[in-house]
Parts: structure tokens; C-alpha cells; sequence
């Protein structure tokens, strides 16, 4: 069993950033994909980065060149920098690893709230 721990969320105006950060337990980080997702309220949780074990990574669309994700094996962390935030991204963040052997985990969520 993997328990992820995500912080980093909170209030910013827009136009500001954030960092957020997932801890993984275990040893399998390193093999694992990360992803960050998002849900706002009333709508349905949406992809917003990946990046893969050998360190490949892709972005939605709408937060293309704001958000970069990375991911640092030996401390079993990945990271969303979250720049030039919009009142529109502000949602819950939810972190997903998902194992080499098929296994799928979700962060409890972290509140990113974006005010204009």
C-alpha cells in the first residue's frame, strides 16, 4: 500500500504561484508514473500533468507553459509548480501514482483556491 502526502496548497492571488508537492511512501517510486489532477466544484476531477518514470511529461492544454511537474526519486516526491495562476484553476489537487504493476493511488487533495 502507497500513502501519498500532498501540501503546497492555500490562497494566491491571480497572477501568482504555487508549489505543490506529493510524497509517496514505499520503494517503488521511482517506477511509478505521477500525475496531477484537479476538481472544482460541480464539475467532474480533470488530467492536468504526467510525467513518467524515465521522465517523460505532457500537460492539459490549459496549463500549458504555467505548470511544470517534476519529480525528485530520491526523496519518492513529484512537484507541480503552478505559475501565473487564473481565478479558473482554482480547485482541488489530487496527486495519482500509478505502479509499475498496476496498483493506482490518490492524494487526499489539496485546496488551491486563486482569487481575482
Amino acid at each position: 500500500q502507497v500513502q501519498l502526502v500532498e501540501s503546497g496548497g492555500g490562497l494566491v492571488q491571480a497572477g501568482g504561484s504555487l508549489r505543490l508537492s506529493c510524497a509517496a511512501s514505499g520503494s517503488g517510486f521511482s517506477s511509478a508514473s505521477m500525475n496531477w489532477y484537479r476538481q472544482s466544484p460541480g464539475k467532474e476531477r480533470e488530467w492536468v500533468a504526467a510525467i513518467s518514470s524515465s521522465g517523460w511529461i505532457n500537460y492539459a492544454d490549459s496549463v500549458k507553459g504555467r505548470f511544470f511537474i517534476w519529480r525528485d526519486n530520491a526523496k519518492n516526491t513529484a512537484f507541480l509548480q503552478m505559475n501565473s495562476l487564473k481565478p479558473e484553476d482554482t480547485a482541488v489537487y489530487y496527486c495519482y501514482y500509478a505502479a509499475l504493476g498496476g496498483s493506482r493511488y490518490w492524494g487526499q487533495g489539496t485546496q488551491v483556491t486563486v482569487s481575482s
